[in-house]
C-alpha cells in the first residue's frame, strides 16, 4: 500500500533553521520520493518503508533539539504525481 505524508517540522527554539535543514537532508538520502515547499515537506512511498524511515528520522531529530513539534498528515495513496486541474 502506497502512502503520501505531509510533514511540517517546527523546532521551538532559536536555532530552528539548522534542525529543519538537517531533517530534510536526512529525508533526501532515504531513497523515498521527497518534495519540498516553503510550508511543508511531502514524502511518498510504500507504507512500511515510509513509516520505518520516518520513525527513525523523527526520533533522531527530536533527540537533537530541546523542544519542537511535528504535524503529519497521511493519505492512503501516492499523490506525488498530482497536478491541479484548475
Amino acid at each position: 500500500m502506497n502512502i503520501s505524508v505531509e510533514l511540517t517540522f517546527s523546532p521551538l527554539q532559536d536555532d530552528f533553521e539548522e534542525h529543519i535543514i538537517n531533517f530534510i537532508k536526512k529525508l533526501r538520502t532515504s531513497g523515498l520520493t521527497v518534495l519540498e515547499n516553503p510550508l511543508s515537506t511531502q514524502v511518498f512511498g510504500e507504507y512500511n518503508e515510509v513509516m520505518d524511515i520516518l520513525k527513525n528520522d523523527i526520533k533522531e531529530a527530536f533527540e537533537l533539539m530541546d523542544k519542537g513539534l511535528l504535524f503529519m498528515k497521511i493519505v492512503k495513496s501516492d499523490r506525488s504525481e498530482y497536478e491541479p486541474f484548475f
